[in-house]
């Protein structure tokens, strides 16, 4: 993992495995804070899920801040 304390996407399949390889579109690098890390996924989640990613995780350096969060929508409704 990333120890620089840059904030980074942890892209997963439904079982929790990452997404290999890593869809076209998807940040590898981290992002300088945890709210320009949420804008760009904001933007991007759709685009993400159509190519193969369940859930993704949010870190900052090695902590986990967030996640498994799932992107598909929920239907409870």
């Amino acid at each position: 993992m990333n120890a620089t304390g840059a904030w980074i996407w942890i892209y997963q399949q439904a079982d929790g495995r990452p997404v290999e390889p890593l869809p076209a579109g998807a940040v590898t690098s981290g992002f300088p804070s945890q709210s320009e890390a949420e804008a760009w996924f904001g933007e991007s989640w759709r685009g993400l899920l159509d190519s193969g990613v369940d859930a993704v995780s949010l870190y900052e350096g090695d902590r986990l801040v967030y996640g498994p969060m799932s992107l598909h929508p929920d239907n409870s409704g």
